[in-house]
């Protein structure tokens, strides 16, 4: 088959959903009404430790729309590098909530931020995270989604927040065949990628492929940024009303690094100005 025949895969548009007053009803039909093709949703409180079992109900409509590629969001509490025992038995036990509950809605993977080591630097920090998370990666084996990290704006003692970082995670994890990444652009852009033109998107994409590969990719959060680059803020915007700009986020589509890969909205809302969103990713879309 010839260049010009081949086909790369469309990477679906979808946003972040509500599901307060049930998952599937509530979800479901505001992918719809925002026309979502993916979708993304929290399964407990994302700011508190409290979990719950879900509605079996539910739970099996998601699994059913197996045309609709989800993800779930890990509470923002969940901190694996944190020096503190109870955040940290906390933390392990809301992400294992998160996993299990994933698995049973047909989700693809479970986002969680890459937390921070709050005291005494990177090295360990990462330690601690690796002394936690192996050991739930291997109880809960195959039987759920994998995790995907999610680097973070740079803020204080982070983990990780640019692209290069990702390396000593990854490493500190042992390279884990279930683990992933989620890019979240606002959040590249806070910590110094300066995406802001095709360019530097361009840039930021091939440096992932170099330092992580793009097997390792799973969803990107696709946000505009209310802060400017290099900020350590993490403050998202509606697509092309922030400093990065509409225009680059159409080298997601091209990029065969993001090739496929789904694209999630988590700027700020209602329906309207989420479904103009991802109308306009869905342009950019087309025109690449």
């Amino acid at each position: 088959m010839s260049n010009s025949e081949q086909r790369r895969p469309a990477s679906p548009v979808g946003a972040h959903v509500p599901v307060a007053g049930g998952m599937a009803d509530k979800g479901l039909a505001y992918a719809e009404q925002i026309g979502a093709e993916t979708v993304q949703v929290f399964v407990s409180n994302p700011r508190g430790w409290a979990t719950n079992g879900g509605d079996p109900g539910q739970d099996a409509r998601m699994r059913e729309r197996t045309d609709l590629p989800k993800f779930v969001h890990a509470p923002y509490l969940i901190n694996l590098g944190t020096p503190g025992d109870e955040t940290a038995g906390k933390s392990v036990a809301s992400l294992e909530h998160a996993l299990r509950r994933s698995a049973q809605i047909g989700a693809l993977g479970v986002v969680v931020h890459t937390g921070s080591a709050v005291s005494g630097g990177r090295e360990a920090g990462l330690a601690r995270t690796r002394e936690r998370l192996m050991p739930l990666l291997e109880r809960v084996g195959e039987d759920v989604p994998p995790v995907l990290l999610e680097p973070m704006a740079g803020q204080g003692q982070v983990l990780c927040a640019t692209v290069d970082d990702l390396a000593a995670y990854f490493e500190a994890l042992e390279w884990h065949p279930r683990v992933g990444v989620c890019l979240d652009t606002a959040h590249l852009f806070a910590a110094g990628h300066d995406i802001s033109t095709v360019e530097g998107m361009r840039a930021a994409l091939d440096r992932f492929g170099e330092v992580v590969g793009a097997d390792r990719l799973k969803v990107v959060h696709c946000n505009d940024s209310k802060a400017p680059c290099g900020s350590n803020k993490d403050r998202h915007e509606n697509i092309g009303a922030g400093h990065i700009g509409a225009e680059p986020f159409g080298e997601l589509f091209r990029h065969p690094v993001t090739a496929g890969v789904p694209l999630v909205l988590e700027t700020p809302g209602p329906a309207d100005p989420h479904a103009a969103d991802v109308a306009t990713l869905k342009k950019l879309r087309e025109g690449a």
